[in-house]
C-alpha cells in the first residue's frame, strides 16, 4: 500500500469531518490530516480508513474512531517535547499522531501480537518513538517517569495509583473509565501535587487488560 493523493484527499474530508463534531484544535486537526491511517489497518480496511469509525485489529481489538483519538489528544494539550506516556499501543496510530505533534512518546502494549504489529507499522512511516514495550500497563513506566502527560486507550475500571504517581506535577492525564461505558476523564495534577478530576462524555473501549502474557 502506499500514501497517495487519493488518501490525502481522504484524510481532507476526515478532517473537516471532525471539525464539525467539535474537534477544535489546528495542530490536533493537521496531524490526523498528515498520518496516513491506512497504512495501519490491514488491507482489507483500506477503502473505508478515513472513514470515522473503529475497525477490528489483531487478537480481537479495535484501532479507535479517528474522533475518539483527537478528542482525547484535543484533551491532554500536547505542546512540542512534551513527554507522553500511552497505554495501549494497539496499531500504533494514536501514537503516530502524539508523534507528529511533537511528543515524546513512551508506549505500552499488554498484547505482544500487537506491539509487534505496531512496532513493524511504525518503522515502516519512519516513526522512531522514545520508547516502546510490552507490559502491564497498571504499572506504568515506573523507570521513566514523571510524565508530562499520559494518555490510556482502553476501558480501565479505576485509575491505576501507579499512573496518578508517574504523572508530573503540573501534567495531565486523560483516561476512559467504566465497565460497558467509560467516561472520559480528565485528571491534572496541580504544582502542588493536587489532584482534580473532570468529566468528558461517554465513550465505548475494549477493556485494559492485566498482567503480561
Amino acid at each position: 500500500m502506499r500514501d497517495t493523493p487519493m488518501h490525502q484527499g481522504l484524510r481532507n474530508k476526515l478532517v473537516q469531518e471532525l471539525q464539525n463534531k467539535g474537534i477544535t484544535d489546528s495542530k490536533v486537526l493537521k496531524a490526523i490530516a498528515q498520518i496516513p491511517r491506512h497504512l495501519l489497518l490491514e488491507s482489507a480496511f483500506e477503502p473505508h480508513a478515513y472513514q470515522d469509525k473503529p475497525f477490528p485489529i489483531a487478537a480481537g481489538q479495535t484501532i479507535s474512531q479517528p474522533y475518539t483519538v483527537a478528542f482525547q489528544t484535543q484533551l491532554l494539550e500536547i505542546h512540542p517535547g512534551d513527554k507522553v506516556l500511552e497505554i495501549g499501543t494497539g496499531s500504533g496510530y494514536q501514537a503516530a499522531i502524539l508523534h507528529q505533534l511533537g511528543a515524546q512518546v513512551y508506549t505500552i502494549e499488554r498484547i505482544k501480537e500487537l506491539y509487534l504489529k505496531a512496532k513493524q507499522h511504525l518503522e515502516k512511516l519512519g516513526i522512531r518513538l522514545k520508547y516502546m514495550g510490552y507490559g502491564d500497563g497498571y504499572k506504568g513506566l515506573p523507570l521513566y517517569q514523571p510524565f508530562d502527560k499520559i494518555i490510556v486507550t482502553a476501558a480501565a475500571p479505576y485509575v491505576p495509583d501507579a499512573l496518578i504517581e508517574q504523572l508530573k506535577n503540573g501534567g495531565r492525564m486523560v483516561i476512559p473509565v467504566g465497565e460497558k461505558v467509560q467516561e472520559m476523564l480528565l485528571i491534572t495534577k496541580d504544582l502542588n501535587g493536587n489532584i482534580n478530576e473532570t468529566k468528558h462524555g461517554l465513550f465505548r473501549f475494549v477493556p485494559m487488560l492485566k498482567n503480561k502474557d
